[in-house]
Formats: structure tokens, sequence, C-alpha cells
């Protein structure tokens, strides 16, 4: 296929464009490389896909989201079958420092993905959506029917904006779209921001590491490559009408129309601290470990029930977490030479 991947110079865009390339797809990537985290690293990532296996068919152009005329030239100019829309502004405790960034990045330029796959026949939108959308739901695990109205966070309720604007294109223009609410990705390349990224920088370098609501957290830690596997399996898989939707008991992970939201997590959640103990195992140090209160948008705990997936495209996640945790750090230490 040929297909159109936004954030292709971020962590997930990064392994889906080398997963679909290793697969024989053509694959357009676009990213604003922004300095939300180091450019560098961002840059690292891009060398690898236009250096590495399949990168003939590979191509990057630097562009942002929001730009509705590079937006539109774009579509016009490009021969998309599928769209990947990973771009976005991470974060939730940034989102509250620079809120203008967030409605910038995923409601305009979510908009703007909408309007072009509208318009160029696309016939199927895979988008990043969020465990935030669950936000102060405390039933677990976290189910694609439950009621997601009480986000906690303005990157959250972006996130469920998404969801909401898709539905509306599913409905009126019979766009397939599907929205995936990915569970705490981890993995080789990724983001600094994240913990896995900051324990093992900060554990290796003799500092300390902050551990919010006083270390009770639990997670839905996914690695990276189920993560891209369920993108695919997905992206292969369009979104089509629910036959048995009703609007009198409406499903709210279904529809009429051709859209539809998934979970995808790993489906077993971990203790905050211990990751970090298997952290310090494989790295071979203590972490010294500064408790703090949990922050504003934060929530103590997230599970994902993945039998949707499970049963829509036969997805099963594959990797521990300990597994995963011993690919990182490899990477890691290769990386930056520690």
């Amino acid at each position: 296929m040929n297909v159109l991947v936004t954030g292709a110079a971020g962590f997930i865009g990064y392994h889906l464009c080398r997963y679909l390339l290793a697969r024989g797809d053509q694959v357009l990537g676009i990213d604003n490389l922004n300095d939300y985290y180091d450019v560098n690293l961002k840059l690292a990532r891009l060398k690898e896909l236009e250096e590495g296996a399949g990168c003939e068919r590979f191509r990057f152009i630097k562009l942002d989201v929001s730009d509705k005329a590079a937006m539109e030239q774009l579509f016009r100019e490009g021969d998309f079958q599928r769209v990947v829309h990973l771009a976005a502004q991470a974060g939730v405790r940034y989102s509250l420092e620079n809120p203008d960034a967030y409605i910038s990045a995923n409601i305009v330029g979510f908009m703007n993905v909408l309007e072009g796959c509208r318009h160029h026949s696309i016939e199927h939108l895979v988008y990043a959506s969020s465990s935030s959308v669950y936000g102060a739901n405390e039933t677990l695990p976290f189910s694609e029917r439950d009621n997601v109205d009480h986000p906690l966070s303005l990157y959250a309720a972006t996130k469920k904006s998404n969801e909401l604007m898709a539905h509306t294109y599913s409905s009126l223009y019979r766009l397939p779209t599907t929205g995936l609410r990915f569970f705490t990705v981890y993995g080789p390349w990724g983001r600094p921001d994240m913990a896995l990224f900051l324990f093992t920088r900060n554990i290796l370098a003799g500092e300390p590491i902050d551990v919010f609501n006083q270390g009770n957290h639990r997670r839905d830690f996914t690695y990276v490559d189920d993560i891209v596997e369920g993108v695919v399996r997905t992206l292969d898989d369009a979104a089509a009408p629910d036959a048995k939707w009703s609007g009198s008991d409406p499903d709210p992970s279904t529809s009429f129309a051709p859209w539809r939201v998934f979970n995808l997590g790993h489906g077993e959640p971990v203790e905050l601290m211990t990751y970090i103990r298997t952290i310090e195992r494989i790295v071979g140090r203590k972490a010294k470990i500064n408790l703090l209160p949990m922050q504003p948008g934060d929530v103590p705990e997230t599970a994902a029930s993945v039998k949707a997936l499970e049963a829509a495209v036969h997805y099963r996640p594959e990797t521990g977490v300990e597994e995963g945790i011993e690919r990182f750090v490899s990477w890691y230490r290769q990386f930056y030479g520690v």
C-alpha cells in the first residue's frame, strides 16, 4: 500500500514506518520536528529510516499538521490509500503548562487530516487516541464500552475530541476511521519524557528519580512492537458499520457509521515499584527514589481490556515487561554509549 504516516520521526511513528517498509509498503512520513524533546533523537530515527531496509520506498517531508495549506497540498499531490495519524502534542503534565500547543496540534491538526482524508477518498484512517480518555473512570480493566465523559487533562480532552470528530466524518462522509487508545508505550527509541527513559538515565547517572503518587501507580505498560502490530492489523482491516448497533442502546465503541475505537494495551498492569525494581536489576544499580504526591491530571491506575481488538483482528501482545525493559536498556546503552 501507499501509506501516509504523520509523526513519523516520533517514537511509535518510527517503529511503524520500519514495519511498513519491511513488508513492502510505500511510506511517506511527515513530522514538524518540534523541540518538545531532543530533536537529535528524532533526526537519528529518521536517519535509520532513510538508510535502513526499504529506504528506497520511504520519503520524508518536514511538515506541521496544523498548517492547513501545507496539508491540503500534501493530500492533493500524494496518492495515499491509507493514513496513520500519530502526530500530536504528547504529555499529560505538559498540557498544564502549554495548553495552546494541544489545541493547535491535536485539534486543528486532526481537523486537517480529516479534511484531507475526506476529499481524497482515503480507504481507512487509523489515529492515535489514548488511555487518558478514561479519566476519572475507576472501573478496571478499562473497556471501550465505558463512559469517557470525565477527562482529567486537556491532553485527554483533545484525544476524546478526536474520537468525536472522527465519528462525525465517518457518519457524514462514510470515511472509515479507527481510533486506538494506546496504553503507556515503552521500548527502544522511546521518548525522553517517559518513565522508562527517565528512570534508566538517572539510575545510570547516579541521580534520583521522581516517583509520583508515592510509588502507588499501576500502569498497563505496552511494548512498542505490540503497539505497532495492533496498529498494522487495524490498518489492514478497514472500519465498517456495525450492523448490530442500535440508537436505543448505543455501543460507545462502534457505530452505524464506519467508525470504531479499540484499546491497545498489554492487558496486564504492573506496579510502578515493580517496574522500577526490574530496571534496577537489568541496569545493575539501585535507584535513589524521590517519592512525590500525585500530579494534576494523573490517574492512579490503568488497565486495558483488549478483548475487542483480539476478536476483531486477532491481536495478542507478546512482549513481557522484563524482556521489553532489557531491550530498551540495551538500546539506551548502545545509543548513548553508557
